[in-house]
């Protein structure tokens, strides 16, 4: 029998529920949304012990490797190409390996060495076949390099969640660099 402790119990129930719901949808907002202040922003880096010529380091990273794999890249960039080529996964995956190495080896031959295989190698090996090599969008496939440039842009405004991949991407590579 339903009661009318147990109604109000019910909307009760629901009435938090969908509390939480929108609680966490505005904490989401705010994590990719809202600006921090700038001595927050300082705060986080020193805290994370992350560097300002490493930060700009590792952009140059990110922005060279992004740079050789649209210059190199055979496949089918824009849709209004008349000739299409449409590479295996397995080509996909053979020019990315290329062009990591060649930016390993360059960035060696400058006396700045990392590892050549490790998790970074694995991060940027998911982001790119992600965001590039199995992406359909043509206008994504060529802001990669403006979203590196964003992120690594140490005067812009930043969110918690800017500084989430900012700080990600740092202590991956930062992990892999050999001193």
């Amino acid at each position: 029998m339903v009661t009318v402790e147990k109604l109000n119990n019910l909307q009760t129930n629901i009435i938090t529920y969908n509390f939480s719901i929108d609680n966490s949808m505005e904490n989401f907002f705010n994590y990719i949304s809202k600006p921090l202040l700038p001595e927050d922003v300082d705060l986080w880096f020193k805290s994370n012990n992350m560097i300002p010529e490493k930060m700009e380091l590792y952009s140059d990273l990110t922005h060279s490797l992004n740079l050789l794999i649209l210059e190199t890249y055979l496949g089918e960039m824009n849709m209004s190409n008349e000739t299409k080529i449409k590479l295996t996964d397995g080509d996909n995956q053979n020019h990315f390996e290329w062009c990591w190495d060649k930016v390993i080896s360059n960035f060696s031959r400058e006396n700045i060495r990392f590892e050549v295989r490790g998790g970074h190698f694995d991060y940027f090996e998911s982001f790119f076949d992600e965001t590039f090599y199995n992406q359909s969008n043509y206008n994504v496939k060529t802001s990669i390099g403006h979203f590196f440039t964003d992120l690594f842009n140490d005067r812009k405004t930043f969110t918690k969640s800017d500084l989430d991949m900012i700080t990600t991407i740092y202590k991956i590579l930062d992990k892999h660099l050999k001193y």
